[in-house]
């Protein structure tokens, strides 16, 4: 019940303001007031605290489309090259960098001014996107099944792990992205020994990372491969799980950041110019690390306030090789993990 009233709040919501934004946009009809549009992959409760808090700084108000968990980022992305003719969205912020990469590439996203706090490794050279607020992949376990989780990805293939670890479908999310580290950081040898390693150990693929954890809560597997938001999230809801940060050989756990940037296009450009100075702002940063996901600060100065989400030294991966590598990385582990 209380899932069909969250719905119909929301449906009445979004209904409201894409009347607002057709005024704003033109249509003709009395103005209620500015507005832009946001498509999101970052789980909607988290992103709507930030969205509660631009809208009461500015007065501009944010029509926000989500993505599903079983397709976070792809479904998203589809549209925007679909609509790239004629843009719907002014702002897309993704909870991975991988495709906002791509879709930079293909010509979708418009240069923005330069964030002068947000370290060069997590900002577009031509100013196309900026990260922040980073999450890791990490290995989610079992506390009563699990006395000493492995610590490095190579660890998966040791037979005692055999049958006892699932992961989300490579095709989305942050495990497509993860998958495509493999073949920059291990080569593309490597990386395939251990995918095939790992589906000669058994491990299963669910629809998505909340999946994993689920099912590692429950007993229904000991490990699983997902991101740090969503175990922080099992251990709120008081499930036996863990994290163990995982490492890549002698080096650290993938970081993957929060992206945003402008749609080339959109409707709404000096809107939508607000909302991104706002995403990409210390005070974002600081509702995100506050927040249920605890996404770890980029701003030394923000980070120093959360230590409790402070990242080992994470793995020295170039993201523009990563995303170049991301369809051919997805096909081959589809091939090999199913």
């Amino acid at each position: 019940m209380a899932r069909r009233v969250h719905a119909a709040r929301f449906l009445g919501r979004t209904l409201s303001l894409l009347a607002a934004c057709a005024a704003a946009s033109g249509c003709g009809r009395a103005t209620p007031g500015p507005c832009v549009v946001l498509y999101c992959s970052v789980d909607e409760t988290v992103a709507e605290e930030v969205i509660a808090a631009f809208e009461k700084e500015t007065g501009i108000a944010v029509l926000a489309r989500f993505d599903t968990e079983a397709s976070k980022t792809v479904g998203l992305v589809q549209r925007l090259r679909l609509e790239a003719p004629k843009p719907a969205a002014d702002i897309f912020w993704s909870g991975e960098i991988f495709h906002t990469i791509r879709l930079a590439g293909e010509g979708l996203l418009a240069p923005h001014e330069n964030a002068e706090d947000l370290p060069p490794r997590f900002a577009d050279g031509q100013g196309r996107w900026h990260g922040f607020a980073l999450r890791a992949r990490v290995l989610g376990y079992h506390t009563e099944r699990v006395a000493a989780p492995p610590g490095r990805f190579e660890d998966l293939l040791d037979p005692q792990w055999r049958g006892r670890l699932v992961m989300a479908d490579p095709e989305f999310g942050t495990t497509a992205g993860h998958v495509a580290s493999l073949f920059v950081h291990y080569g593309e040898a490597r990386a395939e020994e251990l995918l095939r390693g790992l589906k000669a150990n058994g491990v299963r693929l669910v629809a998505g990372n909340s999946t994993a954890v689920r099912m590692v809560a429950t007993g229904r597997a000991d490990l699983c491969l997902t991101d740090t938001d969503d175990v922080y999230a099992a251990q709120r809801n008081g499930w036996p799980v863990a994290l163990r940060y995982l490492g890549h050989g002698e080096a650290g756990p993938l970081a993957i950041p929060n992206t945003a940037a402008l749609v080339k296009g959109g409707p709404n450009p000096r809107e939508a110019r607000e909302l991104l100075r706002f995403l990409l702002s210390g005070a974002t940063e600081t509702i995100l690390a506050a927040s249920v996901s605890h996404n770890t600060p980029v701003r030394p100065e923000v980070a120093e306030k959360f230590p409790a989400y402070a990242l080992p030294e994470t793995l020295p991966i170039d993201y523009a090789l990563v995303a170049a590598r991301l369809p051919a990385a997805i096909e081959r582990a589809r091939r090999i993990l199913r």
